[in-house]
């Protein structure tokens, strides 16, 4: 990945940041690309076997050969005539052994890649609902994300701030979806998913007050990086200014949340070739940025050309 070009120079106007999309491959050629070129070099040797053959049997047929009846009456099967033609047998042998190669390198390149992974979580929240429905920020659930470099599970002491008051689901006033419906989203599901709320912080709804007799949620990770790949979350979302669905989706969308992005090595450095960045307001990239703008003569720095292809940047 780092052995690529460098992007080309952006326009002079151009000053908004760009935001790299989950679909966005690597640069370079892709295996489809590959297997097309062995897959047309494969039928163009077919059709030159199948010419020769033919320019052949003319030759014998204007010569005057012909082949004997006997011959022609015990000819020797598709499969045995394959099977004695060692050209034929090497070229089919390479051939499938390519083919296995791009399959069994495509199913290997996917070992620890959990794109679209939504595991059914202990109390059901829907993203869909509190980001969406109620537009509640992303980081007041998830505060540590402006300055750590984890954004954290929000502890339940974050819910009951509105679960306090809020303690049965109403819903739509035309009542749920038919898709909500099929899918069992009714009003009382959600309003049972609150008493496992209330069941797990020990808050006695009756009387507005804790119990003292909680549980631990076992929430089930979604997002999980290697432990070689550092990721620090206040570095793009408070330094960089990247919104959380650049990398995580619509989550406002998400009635059951999965992973969006395949957080994979060449999709994170795809992100710092085509992403600029943010220099308005943020004192820390003016001095580096008006230096380095003027070594790759651009007016916008990528994340790749302030160091983001560097090895040491994630694993240090």
């Amino acid at each position: 990945y780092t052995a690529a070009p460098p992007p080309a120079p952006v326009a002079a106007a151009a000053t908004a940041a760009t935001s790299t999309g989950a679909g966005k491959g690597s640069s370079g050629i892709s295996n489809e690309i590959i297997l097309g070129a062995l897959t047309l070099v494969f039928g163009l040797l077919i059709m030159m076997l199948y010419l020769v053959n033919n320019t052949l049997r003319r030759i014998a047929e204007a010569n005057g050969l012909v082949l004997e009846k006997e011959a022609a009456q015990k000819r020797t099967p598709i499969w045995k005539a394959f099977a004695q033609n060692q050209f034929l047998v090497l070229v089919t042998v390479i051939f499938l052994l390519l083919v296995s190669a791009y399959f069994a390198y495509g199913w290997m390149m996917q070992v620890g890649v959990d794109q679209g992974y939504a595991p059914i979580q202990p109390i059901h929240y829907s993203h869909k609902i509190h980001a969406g429905a109620n537009k509640i920020e992303c980081k007041y659930c998830h505060s540590s994300a402006r300055v750590s470099k984890h954004s954290g599970i929000p502890s339940l002491n974050v819910c009951m701030n509105c679960h306090k008051s809020i303690y049965e689901y109403k819903g739509d006033p035309e009542g749920p979806s038919k898709e909500d419906l099929a899918n069992g989203y009714t009003n009382d599901f959600y309003t049972g998913e609150i008493k496992k709320l209330y069941k797990a912080v020990g808050w006695d709804e009756e009387n507005q007050k804790y119990t003292g007799e909680s549980q631990p949620v076992e929430w089930v990770r979604i997002h999980n990086l290697p432990d070689f790949a550092y990721f620090n979350h206040s570095q793009h979302v408070s330094v960089a200014g990247i919104e959380c669905q650049t990398c995580h989706g619509p989550v406002e969308e998400m009635e059951i949340m999965y992973q969006y992005s395949p957080l994979t090595m060449g999709w994170c450095i795809n992100c710092h070739r085509e992403t600029n960045i943010k220099v308005e307001g943020n004192a820390y990239y003016e001095k580096i940025h008006a230096e380095l703008s003027k070594k790759y003569g651009v007016d916008n720095l990528t994340a790749a050309q302030m160091g983001g292809l560097e090895c040491g940047k994630c694993h240090y």
